[in-house]
């Protein structure tokens, strides 16, 4: 589900847009503005999807790009330092990141079996932050909010798993 905010920008007028951003940003860090960064920069802004670090070596890998693993991961870190990508920890190890900058706010459900993440935005979670924000005197500046459960395909595989196994033990009585 694409949550681009951007009002009557391209894609491509988007892509550039970002890079201008992490091109200040290299500067006012004092840090190298390599292909490789940008080329990663590129590839993020394209896609429609959370991905992790090793998905995206391995696709750099495939099409013969000439990136180490390295500069991925830490290219992964500068972008998340100018909130160009948010990392996610989905789960126990699985850190993964979806490009930020001039999408709207959202949140996640997550499948605890296959790891699926789908995207919602509901008005009414901006309704609850702005009320608690006015209750106890806070300024929020961004909240996060993962649900956990089982999707629908996976829902309909752990009933054929139980069917299977009350047959077997109906069948070994």
């Amino acid at each position: 589900m694409p949550l681009f905010s951007g009002v009557n920008t391209t894609r491509e007028e988007h892509i550039e847009e970002v890079k201008n951003i992490f091109s200040a940003y290299l500067e006012r860090k004092q840090l190298r503005k390599t292909t490789e960064r940008y080329t990663i920069l590129e590839e993020i802004y394209k896609r429609d999807d959370h991905f992790e670090a090793e998905s995206l070596f391995s696709f750099f890998k495939k099409k013969k790009f000439n990136i180490s693993r390295a500069t991925v991961y830490n290219t992964l870190e500068l972008l998340v330092s100018c909130d160009l990508i948010k990392k996610h920890q989905f789960g126990k190890n699985l850190a993964q990141y979806e490009k930020s900058y001039g999408y709207k706010q959202h949140d996640h459900i997550i499948c605890v079996d296959c790891k699926k993440v789908v995207e919602f935005c509901d008005p009414r979670i901006q309704n609850i932050k702005s009320m608690m924000a006015d209750l106890l005197n806070f300024k929020i500046t961004h909240h996060t909010l993962y649900m956990y459960g089982v999707c629908g395909s996976c829902q309909k595989k752990r009933e054929i798993e139980l069917t299977k196994k009350e047959t077997e033990k109906l069948l070994t009585v």
